[in-house]
């Protein structure tokens, strides 16, 4: 599936801010979250609802809601953790699994050492959320895990994605839906996105 790129100018906006080296942590997990609320909110358009009755102070009524619990939310841990929150605001009830990955920095691969998912994933529609996919390794580990769980339904999240990791992930899970706010110019020569916005886990935790 070609990626899907998430436009709006009030997105633009809030990316303009996150990117910024003077934006300080408090500010720049406060954008992590807002800017996570559209992404989110673009992925979930396909989502199936059914009929309620809900009595409104004048009548009761009908209307139309998703099951939250069909959902579940993985973030690649760490830097993924930062957009929890975004999506909570959003779907309150959605279950929350963790894939912990990190990246040999001599190599550039991703090394697992955490993976922890709620009951019954097979049947859910899983949803993994990464602020940045740069060489794209994390995020296909992490599809495959999920496979090898029996997940037939997966979309990921990213703020920001290089050309290089998207068409490594999209190659290999073709079946994948990828949503991003930004898909910037390339890799550096240590794999980090430029322009980029830096470590995005530091930036979110204020360890550096």
């Amino acid at each position: 599936m070609e990626p899907i790129k998430v436009s709006h100018p009030l997105l633009e906006h809030k990316l303009a801010i996150l990117r910024d080296k003077k934006t300080g942590t408090k500010e720049f997990r406060e954008l992590i979250s807002e800017i996570t609320l559209f992404l989110c909110y673009e992925a979930m358009k396909d989502a199936k609802t059914h009929e309620v009755e809900v009595e409104t102070p004048l009548v009761k009524t009908k209307a139309l809601m998703i099951d939250e619990n069909n959902y579940v939310f993985a973030p690649i841990i760490r830097a993924g953790t930062g957009m929890i929150d975004g999506i909570v605001k959003m779907i309150p009830n959605a279950k929350i699994g963790h894939i912990g990955l990190y990246r040999d920095e001599e190599t550039a691969t991703p090394v697992r050492y955490y993976y922890k998912m709620p009951a019954g994933i097979e049947n859910k529609e899983v949803i993994i959320i990464d602020p940045m996919l740069a060489t794209g390794g994390s995020g296909m580990d992490a599809i495959t895990l999920l496979k090898e769980d029996g997940v037939k339904k997966i979309k990921f999240l990213s703020i920001i994605a290089a050309p290089e990791g998207l068409k490594k992930l999209t190659e290999a899970h073709p079946d994948v839906q990828v949503y991003c706010a930004a898909i910037d110019e390339r890799l550096n020569e240590v794999h980090y996105i430029v322009p980029g916005l830096g470590d995005a886990g530091d930036r979110i935790f204020g360890t550096k």
